[in-house]
């Protein structure tokens, strides 16, 4: 869909229809107002009858309204003027645009990104704006057999500004969104398509692909007899009960200084996760397609700071398998040798993403990084915790992860730290090997960064557990694209 920014009053606008804002209890916002000096009273004379409120979720759509050039005017609520934050304006975003959706309107011209958010300017307000937009319009279809599109889409949105000095930056702030919603929707794709299409030899050749469209980009694929040369067992360890091969997919967008130090992104891409011989429960094994989301956002994000041409030096590691149980698969009380070579006793299966992520974390100390930032569907003891709305965050480096944590907010894809401290590291403890993939039922998730750590001494690391924020489940499953605006915001903010 096409984005512009623009700016002018409400009633000189020609388009399918205009969006306004109307704030709890029956309150015009600065546009609505403007309209209804031009209708003579047309929106107050609909408001004082009790036709919107001006509720979050509230929506009314008008026809020919008077002294009106558009051919629509959809009223919108946005709740209490003074308690309009964030996530309450992706909220009145996305029920804007669903209901902007059902009037067979081709374009649209919103004043929605003229409301008043505590502490945000207009071009945060364009860029969650478009971002959002783009996901609420989402579908992913590409195995649909009868595909019917609507008798008319919504093919051009317009986005306002106050004046004419804010057009510049709002375009740029536009441009931005857009390149991130181009990552996010890839990383949905990859993530919602089935394990049998979507295997790891898809996700490196999705990666090339990249290569060949961004010049920016360069891609180095590690089959398998690399990996072993590399000693990568722990890695090896989980593709061996498969007839899918490993790959690590190395990717490298140079857009920084030559000599700088880049942000190493480290994604864990299980494309299929049975839980090996450990073996999970089948209810909901279906989705176990999405373990691969971690790699997903990896490359969703590569693909975003690429198109939008950032000036940064970012490398993207995602070691990619298939968790599969067989006669060659690994067993519980098997022990590795990891690349770092400290030695792991393997107690679950089904602890797998560890076992890759741990390799490619020693291997992500060849580029000297600035920082490295893990992402993974790790545990389910993070979706106990902190449900599906926010990822988990641990670090080694605070200052790190604040400036994850601020990113996360700026983006409304938010994070929330838990503590890695020493005394957890004890739960890792085993006879036989340096130490054990699990730690025990108690506190996983932290059990599981630390674990990660031990593979993390040598930079500043933070590791995102996606495991709740990856996808939706139920009826309407589907991938988030999570963590990708956290992660493009984080570098944005790092590039400066």
């Amino acid at each position: 869909m096409e984005f512009s920014i623009k700016s002018g009053s409400p009633e000189k606008q020609r388009t399918a229809c205009i969006i306004v804002g109307i704030h709890e209890p029956r309150k015009l916002s600065a546009a609505a107002k403007s309209i209804d000096a031009a209708s003579k009273k047309a929106l107050s004379n609909l408001i004082r009858r009790g036709d919107i409120e001006g509720k979050i979720g509230q929506s009314l759509l008008l026809h020919n309204v008077p002294g009106m050039l558009c051919d629509r005017v959809l009223l919108v609520g946005c709740g209490r003027e003074r308690d309009l934050d964030e996530l309450q304006y992706c909220k009145i975003i996305e029920n804007s645009i669903k209901a902007l959706n059902t009037t067979g309107s081709s374009d649209a011209v919103s004043y929605l990104s003229e409301l008043n958010v505590k502490g945000r300017d207009h071009n945060w307000k364009i860029s969650l704006g478009v971002e959002t937009i783009n996901h609420v319009l989402y579908q992913f279809k590409e195995f649909k057999s009868k595909n019917k599109r609507p008798r008319k889409t919504l093919k051009k949105f317009i986005l306002t500004v106050p004046s004419r000095r804010e057009l510049t930056s709002g375009d740029q702030a536009a441009k931005i969104a857009v390149s991130v919603s181009k990552g996010v929707k890839l990383s949905r794709d990859l993530g919602n398509r089935p394990a049998n299409i979507c295997t790891p030899t898809h996700l490196a050749t999705q990666a090339q692909q990249l290569a060949k469209t961004y010049k920016s980009l360069k891609v180095k694929v590690l089959e398998e007899a690399a990996m072993k040369k590399l000693e990568m067992n722990s890695l090896l360890s989980v593709s061996q009960g498969s007839a899918e091969p490993a790959k690590l997919i190395v990717m490298e967008h140079n857009g920084g200084k030559k000599n700088a130090k880049p942000i190493v992104l480290v994604g864990k891409g299980v494309t299929f996760d049975t839980g090996g011989i450990s073996i999970k429960p089948s209810p909901a094994m279906d989705e176990m397609k999405y373990d691969m989301c971690g790699a997903a956002s990896v490359i969703g994000t590569m693909c975003a700071i690429a198109d939008m041409g950032l000036a940064l030096n970012v490398v993207g590691v995602v070691p990619a398998v298939e968790n599969m149980p067989s006669s060659t698969a690994t067993k519980p009380g098997d022990i590795f040798t990891t690349m770092s070579g400290q030695t792991i006793e393997v107690l679950n299966t089904d602890a797998e993403g560890r076992l890759i992520l741990c390799d490619a974390l020693t291997y992500s100390e060849r580029f000297n990084p600035e920082a490295v930032v893990d992402i993974a569907t790790l545990t389910g003891a993070c979706v106990m915790a902190l449900g599906s709305h926010a990822t988990g965050l641990l670090s080694n480096h605070n200052p790190l992860a604040k400036d994850l944590l601020h990113a996360g907010e700026t983006s409304c894809d938010r994070a929330w730290q838990l503590p890695l401290w020493d005394e957890y590291q004890q739960q890792l403890d085993s006879p036989f090997a340096d130490f054990a993939n699990i730690g025990g039922r108690e506190a996983g998730t932290i059990t599981a960064a630390c674990f990660l750590s031990r593979f993390a001494k040598k930079f500043h690391w933070a590791h995102l557990d996606i495991a709740g924020t990856a996808w939706n489940s139920g009826k309407n499953k589907c991938a988030t694209g999570r963590p990708v605006p956290l992660l493009t915001r984080f570098l944005l903010d790092r590039a400066g």
